[in-house]
């Protein structure tokens, strides 16, 4: 049994980016990184463009010009001002080349065509230069860049349409078990809902990873064995949720080693989720969850997640960690450091009542984990303690 510090670092060493390259359509982009540089077509904006509503100015000494026109967003024609003539001019649109300043309305006295400025005003006043977001031809996002909403309108401004970016992970989550079955079935003696699949498929979704295939398996080894087999060979990184500990019918292990599967570590001093199995074959990297929900979904935020932003060759690679508040007490059993169900919330923390690593209710009133470490026997109100925050 090893160290959480030791497995994070295990799964961080096995670092192993895709490297894959994919076209996306700019619009279905968002949260995928650029695998290129991409470079602007256009210059942004793409014309002198004013910042106001106001009135465009050929400056000369004199505080009074006369109108002579107007511009809005959208006009492509280009009135000649000489000096001292102004035109009506709104955001955004195209500053004529013989205007040199436009000053905002709420500074302007209007008398008929004749304006009087009333405030100072220099060469270049309110007005966006040509290319002064990005010229053309110049990187406009660099290669690793993460598709944010702000990245996706920043480029459609610039008029892309298509990115390259790192092709995300195939993934396959493998749930086992007679006991289980699809909700919406009636419920037998002896039998549970099947929820770990949906849950794991909920939060793959909810990091934009899609592409995600569910496989089932009863309690049997070499449908155990055929089963894993299918999934490894077709899949980046494979999510087997129960099977995994040493109860008679728990095949995963075994199946797992028939596979030749390299063991990269199997226990962790932790709580929840100490029977979690980490491994590797060829290109594909295998987690066994615990079969125990709350403890599945610990680990998957704790040590799937490393695994998958690696692949995505990503620097953000942990979820955030805070010190925070803690607003209750709590008293840890054992010697097991643990992962503890929690509402963050301002710098304050609350642990929730239902730790158990079989239930989700509390699971799902919860935003963050309190991590409590080994050496630490009970938390009291007012104590700085760390908080992971988990995702949304």
């Amino acid at each position: 049994m090893i160290s959480i510090s030791e497995a994070i670092s295990i799964v961080k060493n096995t670092r192993k980016p895709l490297l894959k390259k994919t076209t996306k359509l700019v619009e279905k982009a968002g949260g995928y990184i650029l695998f290129e540089d991409i470079f602007s077509p256009i210059n942004m904006p793409p014309f002198k463009q004013s910042a106001m509503d106001g009135y465009a100015l050929n400056l000369h000494d004199n505080l009074s010009y006369h109108l002579i026109g107007e511009v809005k967003a959208g006009d492509a024609h280009q009135p000649i001002l000489k000096k001292g003539e102004a035109i009506r001019i709104f955001t955004g649109a195209p500053v004529p080349d013989s205007a040199n300043a436009v000053m905002m309305q709420e500074k302007v006295k209007s008398d008929g065509n004749l304006i009087t400025i009333e405030d100072q005003i220099s060469l270049g006043h309110n007005i966006r230069p040509l290319g002064e977001q990005v010229k053309s031809g110049d990187v406009a996002l660099n290669k690793g860049t993460k598709l944010t909403p702000a990245a996706i309108g920043y480029l459609i401004s610039l008029g892309v349409t298509k990115v390259s970016v790192f092709k995300k992970p195939n993934i396959a989550i493998v749930t086992t078990g007679n006991e289980l079955i699809e909700a919406g079935q009636d419920l037998p003696h002896g039998k549970i809902y099947e929820s770990n699949s949906k849950m794991l498929l909920s939060a793959l979704y909810n990091l934009k990873f899609y592409d995600v295939t569910l496989y089932k398996v009863e309690d049997d080894y070499s449908k155990t064995v055929q089963i894993l087999n299918s999934a490894i060979r077709s899949n980046d990184l494979v999510l087997i949720t129960g099977g995994i500990s040493v109860g008679d019918y728990d095949f995963v292990g075994k199946a797992l080693s028939e596979l030749q599967v390299k063991k990269l570590f199997y226990k962790v001093k932790q709580k929840p989720g100490k029977p979690l199995f980490f491994g590797k074959k060829d290109h594909t990297q295998i987690f066994a969850l615990p079969g125990n929900p709350a403890a599945a979904l610990s680990c998957f935020y704790v040590y799937v997640y490393i695994a998958l932003q690696y692949m995505m060759n990503r620097k953000d690679i942990e979820l955030p960690r805070v010190t925070a508040k803690s607003i209750s007490d709590f008293k840890k059993k054992g010697d097991r450091p643990q992962f503890l169900k929690a509402v963050y919330n301002d710098g304050h923390v609350e642990i929730l009542e239902g730790q158990n690593s079989s239930m989700l209710q509390t699971f799902a009133l919860s935003n963050a984990l309190v991590f409590a470490p080994e050496d630490l026997n009970s938390i009291e109100i007012g104590d700085g303690i760390e908080v992971i925050l988990l995702p949304n």
